[in-house]
């Protein structure tokens, strides 16, 4: 009976060795992860010598091993990575299109090498690109900003100090206000900006859609959203990543505001005088950005690709 009892406690014994070994790996795993996790600023290069596009990944690890992330392309919002494969210092993944148009999925793989990846890629429609990342930047801030004086970006008259980002510029100044009465060129300031307190009016027709974006990187939506939910892609998102607290966008047709503060990555956004997000950080770029260097000032873009918007009063008081 004594041997019987003894054998049961070793038996107790080694099945308790065993789960502790497996939780203690699973768990150093989980505490120091992957050399491939993190957020990288990627730019997709076409194989017929069309323009850089930027785009964005992170990796994080879901449970013990299994690796996932998120995807922003050059245009659209992030997407969802189910699995992201590394072995060997090679890493690949597979994501279905933006939008549903029958096409086949999305596959990136490339090699990596501490703070770079340089790899390869077929879109949806089988056209073949190459890309490259390198990590993102933190951009955290150790001080409060010291503000400077503001700067009225819009004189009301012209469109002086502004330059479109396509060949044909639909933007016009009149009675004031900055006005795009149809789609066409996104519009940007000719000065570039690292951190800033910005102040700005605008005014959309029903149904029409636009967007203001920090450093010409981060899409702070516009659109016509009374009455819908308070969701990543309506009035007052961070487009794609951070919904508002709350929906407070008015009727078309009537003026609306934004105050927004960008230190770093850390964003708050005031529409129409209520706080909507409150230093949340950007996780990285949203679609439609310039470029994916997140390290570099960047201008001010007014999005007029997806429908007519005016705008008024636009004041930025940049960080000394």
């Amino acid at each position: 009976m004594k041997k019987l009892k003894m054998h049961r406690h070793l038996i107790v014994a080694t099945v308790m060795i065993f789960f502790i070994s497996f939780s203690t790996k699973n768990n150093l795993f989980a505490q120091e992860g992957s050399p491939l996790e993190g957020r990288w600023d990627m730019t997709l290069h076409s194989a017929n010598g069309g323009r850089d596009m930027p785009s964005w990944l992170e990796v994080t690890h879901s449970g013990t091993r299994a690796l996932v992330g998120q995807y922003v392309g050059p245009g659209g919002s992030a997407r969802p990575i189910s699995k992201v494969n590394f072995k060997d210092n090679k890493m690949s993944f597979t994501i279905p299109p933006q939008w549903d148009r029958g096409d086949g999925d999305f596959t990136f793989e490339a090699s990596f090498q501490g703070d770079s990846l340089s790899g390869s890629g077929v879109t949806s429609d089988g056209k073949s690109f190459t890309w490259t990342a390198h990590r993102a930047p933190k951009l955290k801030r150790t001080k409060e900003p010291v503000w400077g004086d503001p700067i009225q970006l819009f004189n009301g008259k012209d469109l002086t100090g502004w330059h479109a980002e396509g060949k044909q510029n639909q933007w016009i100044a009149e009675d004031g206000i900055l006005r795009s009465p149809h789609s066409g060129s996104n519009l940007l300031t000719d000065l570039t900006f690292t951190d800033f307190k910005l102040h700005i009016e605008f005014r959309y027709p029903k149904e029409s859609n636009s967007g203001v974006y920090l450093r010409g990187r981060y899409e702070v939506q516009i659109e016509d959203s009374k009455g819908k939910e308070a969701t990543k892609d309506y009035l007052g998102a961070i487009y794609g990543f951070i919904a508002p607290t709350e929906q407070v966008a008015k009727d078309p047709g009537e003026w609306q505001s934004y105050d927004i503060t960008l230190t770093g990555r850390m964003v708050t956004v005031v529409a129409n005088g209520i706080t909507v997000i409150c230093n949340r950080e950007i996780p990285g770029i949203t679609g439609g950005a310039i470029n994916s260097r997140e390290e570099d000032p960047g201008p001010l873009l007014i999005q007029g690709d997806h429908g007519p918007v005016d705008y008024r009063n636009i004041i930025i008081t940049p960080a000394k």
